[in-house]
């Protein structure tokens, strides 16, 4: 990734503890489970993809042509972000749909 922050492995790791003990804040126990195991899907997802595409670049099985442009990869990413940002939208308005009961 070439828009990736570079910053010291140490504060990479930290950044992910601050996002989760933000993520704790109110949250109850289900509601918690339920969002680490979400993450946890995006996570298992992220991996597979990036063995697989480890896995063609070994082979040189893919040719460039195959590949996606840089511009089909931004947009493609762009609606990736779209449907997380409605996603954690959905997941507070349920969150706090359950508080006010």
């Amino acid at each position: 990734m070439h828009n990736f922050p570079k910053i010291p492995p140490q504060l990479f790791t930290l950044s992910a503890v601050v996002v989760g003990f933000l993520l704790v804040d109110d949250s109850t126990p289900n509601e918690q489970n339920a969002l680490g195991n979400w993450l946890m899907l995006v996570s298992q997802y992220l991996c597979t993809n990036a063995a697989y595409g480890q896995l063609l670049n070994s082979n040189n099985n893919n040719s460039q042509q195959s590949m996606p442009s840089n511009e089909e990869t931004i947009k493609m990413l762009k609606k990736m972000v779209d449907a997380l940002n409605e996603e954690i939208n959905e997941i507070k308005k349920n969150i706090n749909i359950y508080k006010d009961k």
